[in-house]
């Protein structure tokens, strides 16, 4: 089992504190690892105390910036390293294209220099995106897609891919690469649209009120839950078959924007929605169609998505109804 491989591991997790972050930390201690979470708690990129309640004496948190933090410390002794950090939000990195440079390059060279002076060096899985391969070229895409980004956060996410990829190549780390997909869930930023629009709708219909559908609708997406994402980065770490490897996440089913509005609405038990223009600035960036194929990681590591939308849905609405106002 892959959660035996972490009993008494020492782990540390950059961006703990966002809503994936926290999971990970919970299926962590409840795996018996000893954890450490460093996380700047920066506006606008989800890092949120709420999101490891109940763990407070069972973790170390320190809220430090990796830019500016004692990395040597923070590694010390740490077998893995779950690294989380960085700036998500596509519109933002277009506004302030020289702060997601910062924040998902220099954060992440600053992390990879400390671990390459660790002996032995800790592995290192890296969260990436799918927002890496752009409008897509056919569906499912695969991770030999063209990478051809549409915003200033994909061309940042790549390159700290790379910087991943180049350290654990040259200095031996052991380097694990997953591009995410669509993930929600408990904890999932809801405030604002900066990380993903499902928490503005999960926000809205909590609240009673109607939320939008940007477009007309029809964009396809597949969506990964956050418990699922969350055994995906287990058994990366884990496997030493992942090791220099880029692999997608994703889902055997896809849904229309207006197919989840419904079955958002479906699961909350009430709720409205209307279908409204992009806004500019949103329609210059998005990729249109999105489903990803995840066989490489299901031949290699047997990892398969086993929450579905429905379920997931319900649990996401159920944990905002009960703790949203520690969210809005």
């Amino acid at each position: 089992m892959t959660l035996d491989r972490f009993r008494g591991a020492r782990v540390l997790i950059t961006g703990g504190l966002g809503f994936i972050g926290g999971s990970l930390a919970r299926a962590l201690v409840g795996a018996g690892a000893d954890v450490s979470i460093v996380d700047a708690l920066l506006p606008g990129c989800g890092g949120n105390h709420a999101n490891i309640a109940g763990l407070e004496g069972a973790v170390t948190v320190r809220e430090a910036d990796l830019r500016d933090t004692d990395l040597a410390t923070a590694l010390d002794g740490r077998e893995f390293v779950f690294n989380l950090a960085g700036h998500t939000s596509h519109i933002d990195s277009m506004n302030a294209p020289l702060t997601d440079l910062e924040l998902n390059c220099a954060a992440q060279l600053a992390l990879l220099e400390a671990c390459r002076h660790m002996t032995p060096a800790p592995t290192v899985v890296f969260a990436g995106t799918r927002q890496v391969y752009g409008r897509p070229r056919y569906l499912p895409v695969d991770e030999t897609h063209p990478i051809d980004p549409v915003d200033v956060n994909g061309i940042h996410k790549i390159a700290a891919e790379q910087y991943h990829l180049l350290y654990g190549n040259v200095y031996d780390i052991p380097v694990a690469v997953l591009r995410l997909t669509n993930t929600y869930g408990p904890g999932m930023r809801v405030r604002d649209a900066r990380q993903t629009f499902l928490g503005v709708w999960i926000r809205d219909l909590v609240q009673g009120g109607e939320f939008e559908v940007w477009g007309d609708g029809s964009q396809l997406r597949d969506f990964t839950y956050v418990d699922d994402a969350v055994a995906a980065l287990l058994a990366a770490a884990a496997d030493p078959r992942a090791h220099g490897r880029v692999l997608n996440l994703g889902d055997e089913r896809s849904v229309s924007l207006l197919q989840l509005a419904d079955l958002c609405v479906a699961a909350n038990g009430s709720g409205s929605y209307r279908v409204v223009p992009f806004p500019a600035d949103r329609k210059s960036i998005d990729i249109g169609d999105y489903v990803g194929d995840y066989r490489a990681i299901r031949e290699l590591l047997g990892w398969r998505p086993t929450v579905t939308l429905e379920d997931g849905l319900a649990r996401t609405l159920e944990y905002y109804r009960e703790h949203g106002g520690l969210y809005w």
